[in-house]
């Protein structure tokens, strides 16, 4: 038995109609729950827009010309989509071309109307139904019948979503609980809720560890033996990108450890380089050691995940910063205090900016660590705000800037699926900034009018803006003021970008202070 595409299809259909989170959990449920096992990984990866073989290279015009006459019936199953794409993505070499094309032929040929239509959105990346990760994993825990924490656990931890699926349906969650911390594995970092200021974050935590925030690149390092292994937070490998992030813990005499850290650019007296500084280094197989002479990283960890045979996941935070401290020079740990005193936390924030940094984050010292999600035993207090916001259009410059995609059109994330508008800016953007987001734009462009671009929403951009206020022009009901670009942020995906619902937590906590005063 196999699933057929078409099932698949009227699933997608039915969770881009609905608006509703739940409607949207059900509707995939149901077509995890009844897809055959060995298809279950194929079926997550197309409900979330995406495929197993990744982009294969072919553009829209290529797609569009294979369309010809629709099947009259459903014949096609998601292995035999599976299947051809594989062997698109593989082929090569002389005549590859023409084998490609009559592969795309032979699939559309006995692809529906409407499984056509749901081909070329999925393999172009337009295949946007509001299916996002939060969705897929409690649609997955209700197709198996699994609370959802284990699945979303599972998750952080394989950061595979297709194979999480395919045990949970199939062996519950006894299957589940075999997923643990491993080295050479890396796991979804534990991100941070932003504060209003130093006093809000003490005042929610009590006694906490303070720590600089680095604005350098988030790095998991994992080390058994002499075998060490850089990854970024978007789990990529880049080890050979940061040979001085690997050279500082050879020799250590811990034998196994996966650490959290920062890795940064620092300038002649010690202060951090801007984050695309930093990021020029990463990703980078060519010339690695002439940029390393002319751009030297240097790394801070704050985190222990495991260290020496011992998982440290879900111990208190307390636990996991003794073990750093344990197994690493005081040179490559975080600087950090422990108080519950305001002023000496003010007084360490202060610090810090001086220092060039971006701020302070401050963390519950009994909560373990929460692999990929956004919880409220981190939080970070920086002396401007800032949101990760994702682009959802751009409009054309004018004067100086005519020719270049200028306005952007800022949406947070709604955990229910979309993006809600919170405004627009055309702010703190370099002649160089300007001309890379035009390209970058237009490469993802949707559709367009005569002043506006519309895009798919797939990059992040940090914004700093003063403060919020009520605005019934956007559907949220929130605008920013005095919104401008700090940067793109490349290591950051769309689904970690911030929610709605953190932004109304910050205009409540905005509202409250002004009450106070």
């Amino acid at each position: 038995m196999t699933t057929l595409l078409a099932t698949l299809v009227d699933a997608s259909r039915r969770v881009a109609e609905t608006s509703g989170r739940l409607a949207k959990r059900d509707a995939i449920a149901a077509c995890l729950a009844g897809a055959q096992a060995q298809e279950v990984d194929i079926a997550v990866a197309y409900l979330s827009g995406e495929t197993r073989q990744g982009r294969i290279g072919i553009g829209y015009a290529s797609l569009a010309a294979q369309r010809g006459a629709p099947a009259q019936a459903a014949t096609l199953t998601l292995s035999d989509v599976d299947s051809t794409l594989q062997r698109i993505a593989t082929t090569g070499g002389k005549g590859s071309a023409a084998e490609r094309s009559a592969l795309l032929r032979a699939l559309f040929a006995r692809a529906t109307a409407a499984e056509q239509d749901f081909l070329i959105r999925l393999l172009v990346g337009e295949l946007r139904q509001g299916a996002l990760e939060g969705v897929m994993i409690d649609a997955i825990a209700a197709a198996a019948h699994v609370p959802a924490p284990e699945v979303r656990r599972a998750a952080m931890l394989l950061a595979d979503l297709g194979q999480v699926a395919r045990v949970a349906i199939t062996e519950g969650s006894a299957g589940l609980a075999r997923f643990a911390v491993a080295l050479h594995r890396p796991v979804q970092p534990m991100l941070a809720q932003p504060a209003e200021d130093m006093a809000d974050a003490m005042a929610r935590l009590g006694t906490a560890a303070l720590e600089w925030k680095v604005d350098g690149a988030r790095v998991q390092v994992h080390k058994a033996g002499e075998r060490i292994t850089v990854y970024t937070r978007n789990l990529n490998d880049v080890t050979a990108s940061v040979p001085e992030v690997v050279e500082a813990l050879q020799g250590l005499p811990a034998q196994e450890l996966i650490l959290d850290g920062e890795a940064v650019a620092l300038a002649a007296g010690g202060a951090p380089l801007p984050f695309q500084v930093t990021m020029r280094r990463f990703g980078r197989k060519l010339d690695v050691a002439r940029l390393r002479t002319e751009l030297p990283l240097s790394v801070f960890f704050f985190d222990c995940l495991h260290h020496d045979g011992t998982a440290l996941l879900d111990r208190p935070a307390r636990e996991r910063f003794d073990a750093l401290t344990q197994a690493l020079p005081a040179s490559l740990v975080i600087p950090r205090m422990i108080t519950g005193d305001l002023a000496a936390a003010e007084t360490f924030y202060a610090d810090a900016l001086a220092r060039g940094h971006e701020g302070v984050m401050a963390k519950a010292l009994d909560a373990p660590y929460e692999a990929g999600g956004r919880g409220a035993s981190w939080l970070k207090v920086k002396r401007v705000h800032t949101l990760d916001l994702v682009v959802l259009a751009a409009e054309w410059g004018n004067g100086r800037r005519k020719g270049w995609l200028s306005n952007l059109h800022l949406g947070a994330r709604d955990p229910a699926g979309g993006w809600v508008m919170l405004g627009k800016t055309f702010k703190g953007m370099t002649d160089a900034l300007l001309e890379w987001q035009t390209h970058e734009l237009l490469a993802r462009e949707e559709s367009r009018s005569a002043y506006t671009v519309h895009v798919r929403p797939e990059l992040v951009v940090e914004i700093a803006f003063n403060d919020l206020q009520a605005s019934p022009q956007y559907p949220g009901g929130l605008a920013l003021r005095f919104a401008r670009v700090k940067g793109y942020r490349p290591d950051k995906r769309v689904e970690e970008a911030d929610t709605i619902t953190t932004v109304r937590a910050l205009y409540e906590a905005q509202l409250a202070r002004g009450a106070g005063e």
